[in-house]
Parts: C-alpha cells; sequence; structure tokens
C-alpha cells in the first residue's frame, strides 16, 4: 500500500512539472512574437489604365425584317396557263419570265382586226377619189351638191372605221402581252399556286405566286421618345448605322438608318426607326426578328473595362493604384458598350483601376500587379 501511495505520488509531481514547463514555453513564446514586428499584407490585383478613346453612343432593340416590296402575280386576262417559267422559291430578276398564257384566241383576233383596217383603208383611198372626182364635176355643173356631200361623208366614215380599227388592234397587241407574264421586281418567288393546264381569271382572288424583295430589305425597331433628339441628329449627319444580329448566331448584318416614323406612339411612348440593309447575302429573312445595336456617333470618353466597376451604398466606384496602394474612388458612368465603360467623371486618362481582386481591398490596401503591368 505504501509501494502504490509513492508511484502515484511521484506521477503527480512529474505532471505538475511538465506542466509549468509548457506554461513557461508558451510566455516566452508570446513575449519573444510580440516583440516582432508585424508585415503588412499586399494583395494580388490585376489592372488596367484608364484611357480616353471614341465610344460608341448605342441604342439597342427587338427588331423585325420588313420587305421593301412584296407583289402579288395575277393574270389580267382569262385564259390557260401553257408554261410556268420559274422553280418555286426561285430567286428571279426584274423582266423574267414567271407564266405563259395561251394567246391563241388574241392573235386571232388581231389577223380579224388587221384585215378590218385594211378594208376600211381601201375604202377610204377609195371615198377619197370620189371626193376629187364629185368636186371637179360639180364646178362643172355635172353633178349636184349633194353627191359630193355622200361621197365626203363616206370617206370620213371610212377614215373613222381605220382609225377605230387600229385602236383595237393596239388593245388586242397589249392584251397579247399580257400573256407573257414577266417580274415586276427582282427577289424570292413564294410556291407556285398554279400549275400548267390551269384556267385563270382576272376575277381570281388568290395570286399566281407572290415576289418577296429580299435584296435590299428593311430592318425595323422602336425606340424610347427620349433617344428621338439624338436618332434625328444622327439621321441627319448620316452617322447612323444599324447591326442586326439573329438569335442563335453570330451572323451579322449592317446597315444605313434612313426613316423615322412621323408620330410617336402615344400609348408606349415609342418610336418606329427603319433601316435599309444591302442584305446581298440573303442573311435576313423576311419576318425574321433580331436583335438591332442602333450606333448613334462616337463620342471621346475616359473608359475602363466594366469589371473595374463596384457597387455600394454610395454609389459605382473603382479602386485605383496609386504607390501601390488601392484607394477607392466614386465615379460616375455614362454608359457601357461590348464591356468598356465610359467614365463621365471621377477618374482621368491614364490612371490605373483595378480590374480582378477587389473582394480583398479596402480603401488604402497594400498592392501588387500580377504579371508587373497593367493590361491597356
Amino acid at each position: 500500500m505504501n509501494k502504490r501511495t509513492l508511484v502515484l505520488g511521484a506521477a503527480g509531481v512529474l505532471a505538475l512539472a511538465g506542466l509549468g514547463v509548457f506554461l513557461w514555453t508558451s510566455s516566452s513564446a508570446q513575449k519573444a512574437a510580440a516583440q516582432v514586428p508585424r508585415g503588412e499584407r499586399v494583395i494580388p490585383v490585376a489592372v488596367a489604365k484608364a484611357v480616353k478613346k471614341p465610344v460608341p453612343v448605342r441604342l439597342e432593340a427587338l427588331g423585325t425584317v420588313t420587305m421593301i416590296a412584296a407583289v402579288a402575280i395575277k393574270p389580267r386576262i382569262d385564259s390557260e396557263i401553257v408554261a410556268v417559267k420559274f422553280e418555286d422559291g426561285a430567286r428571279v430578276k426584274q423582266g423574267d419570265v414567271l407564266f405563259v398564257l395561251d394567246g391563241r384566241s388574241i392573235e386571232a383576233e388581231i389577223k380579224r382586226v388587221e384585215a378590218v383596217i385594211a378594208g376600211a383603208e381601201a375604202q377610204f383611198e377609195q371615198a377619197q377619189r370620189d371626193v376629187a372626182r364629185y368636186t371637179d364635176l360639180v364646178q362643172k355643173n355635172a353633178t349636184t351638191q349633194v353627191t359630193l356631200n355622200n361621197s365626203q361623208t363616206q370617206l370620213n366614215v371610212s377614215r373613222a372605221l381605220a382609225e377605230s380599227s387600229k385602236a383595237t388592234l393596239q388593245g388586242l397587241k397589249v392584251q397579247l402581252g399580257y400573256t407573257t407574264i414577266r417580274a415586276p421586281i427582282s427577289g424570292r418567288m413564294s410556291m407556285a399556286t398554279v400549275k400548267v393546264g390551269n384556267i385563270v381569271r382576272q376575277a381570281d382572288l388568290a395570286p399566281l405566286a407572290t415576289i418577296n424583295q429580299v435584296a435590299p430589305i428593311y430592318v425595323s425597331f422602336a425606340v424610347p421618345q427620349r433617344s428621338l433628339p439624338d436618332v434625328r441628329a444622327a439621321l441627319a449627319a448620316e452617322t447612323a448605322t444599324l447591326e442586326a444580329v439573329i438569335p442563335g448566331s453570330n451572323a451579322r448584318a449592317t446597315g444605313q438608318v434612313t426613316m423615322i416614323e412621323n408620330a410617336v406612339d402615344a400609348a408606349t411612348g415609342m418610336v418606329t426607326v427603319r433601316a435599309t440593309m444591302p442584305n446581298q447575302d440573303e442573311l435576313l429573312w423576311p419576318g425574321t426578328l433580331v436583335n438591332t445595336a442602333l450606333t448613334l456617333r462616337n463620342d471621346a470618353r475616359v473608359s475602363v473595362p466594366t469589371a473595374a466597376l463596384q457597387i455600394s451604398q454610395e454609389g459605382q466606384f473603382v479602386f485605383v493604384v496609386k504607390d501601390n496602394a488601392a484607394t477607392k474612388r466614386l465615379v460616375k458612368v455614362e454608359r457601357t458598350v461590348d464591356g468598356i465603360a465610359a467614365i463621365a467623371s471621377g477618374l482621368e486618362d491614364g490612371e490605373t483601376v483595378v480590374i480582378d481582386g477587389q473582394l480583398q481591398l479596402q480603401n488604402g490596401t497594400k498592392v501588387s500587379i500580377r504579371g508587373g503591368r497593367a493590361e491597356s
């Protein structure tokens, strides 16, 4: 029993001695750490230069592709279709033959009228000779004045018949021209609603086909009325250009603004603007919805990447780097275009701003530039 007590007492003494050594060592370490000065934290950041350069003034909206012209092809005479000269959906030029109608009955009528004209002209020549003869006989008192008057009347009748028949002939030739239906404009054909052998009439409501002009073509969109003065000024200066992008595609088409609607929609406060697009490659298709970007002009502004902008309760701000320290600077942003922010005030040309790493920064935080240089 005494031996066990001695062992436990010795173990306790050793434990107390170890705890004392540990506390003394920790205290010494804390004193030593307190005597060593603490190093200041440096945050690595990516930066860019604020540069004064032209920044476009741009309006974005959803637009619709519309045709400059669409022509419904209809017959001008009643006849039978004997030929269709185009393929459905084909591109045609102005003057190309589209349909050929049966014109044999008109050709036969033309020959009949030509014969009538020949007869009337022969009668006219005979009447001229009669008038000349009766005039001479009247002067010799060999015939009566009534006979001369009758011959003159016959002369006028034959002349009128010849002129009337010539007018009829001209009308028949016009109708014969209607048997060949040509494209009045250049564009894309629709599907033909009739084929060879069909009888077509002027009274038919449905067109034979439709031509849509696709090059050039219109893009129409609406802008707020507050932007109307800038749009009108750009249109007058001929600096208003439009870029249309088809959703789901990177393909782009450019054109020029050519018209502003003559009234603002009172219900929406919007005004319609129309641009003419060359569309030679037929990228834009009638009825398509497109994203439009209307560039009015280019103004020189101090600009920085939009990644530099931060938001606080005081407004938008950037961190400006000078002497390896970041300083918070409130800025007024005029507009952002294509990832570039145009600064109206608060920043000068050539200053360096932080574009990555802002979350760890406070006003006055020491920084180091990644890569050792600022992005331009």
